[in-house]
């Protein structure tokens, strides 16, 4: 029933199924990188999105590779490598997020973080009126209260600054990566 020759036949078939196969990573990890990336841009940044950014740049780094470098804008090299740099870009932002949110020297940024405390103690003080002065009750409970308003609102309010300038640190490293990259591969080409 099974034939040796059809057999042979399917090999071939299989192979380049294969072959096309292995690309696919690099298209999972932009899909995944543009959805977590959207849904973590809600609200605070927290440090699993610097996991999440290291696990995509090591599944890029991994399982994708650029072609043989060929001169010209148009050449299939600079396509892939324009894709690679931004996706690149993207993890890294990713990664970085949570540390910009946190760390002014990383994110000096003039005049987006200072309105920001100012921000937290308005939530503080609204926290106040809203529970219309305990009067004795607990006044430990107030306190507390107080400050987890004031820390979610000041956390919020640098969420979305560091949202808003993601986009330039992410631009910068597909920059530097493909001026690299590009760098490193047309090395290569000459030797």
């Amino acid at each position: 029933m099974d034939d040796p020759s059809r057999q042979g036949a399917r090999s071939p078939a299989f192979t380049s199924v294969s072959h096309e196969a292995s690309g696919q990573p690099g298209v999972i990890v932009i899909a995944l990188a543009a959805v977590l990336t959207a849904a973590l841009a809600q609200g605070s940044w927290q440090w699993f999105a610097t996991y999440i950014g290291v696990t995509l740049l090591a599944v890029i780094f991994c399982y994708y590779r650029l072609p043989t470098w060929a001169p010209g804008l148009r050449s299939a090299y600079v396509r892939s490598l324009a894709a690679f740099s931004l996706v690149v870009g993207l993890c890294i932002a990713i990664a970085l997020a949570p540390m910009l949110q946190r760390w002014a020297w990383l994110f000096p940024m003039p005049g987006t973080r200072g309105k920001c405390p100012a921000l937290g103690t308005y939530e503080s003080l609204r926290t106040e009126a809203e529970l219309a002065n305990p009067a004795g009750r607990d006044a430990a409970a107030l306190v507390h209260a107080q400050d987890v308003h004031r820390h979610t609102a000041v956390a919020d309010c640098l969420s979305v600054t560091t949202t808003l300038w993601l986009p330039v640190y992410a631009a910068g490293a597909a920059v530097l990566v493909g001026l690299g990259a590009w760098s490193v591969d047309r090395v290569r080409a000459r030797r």
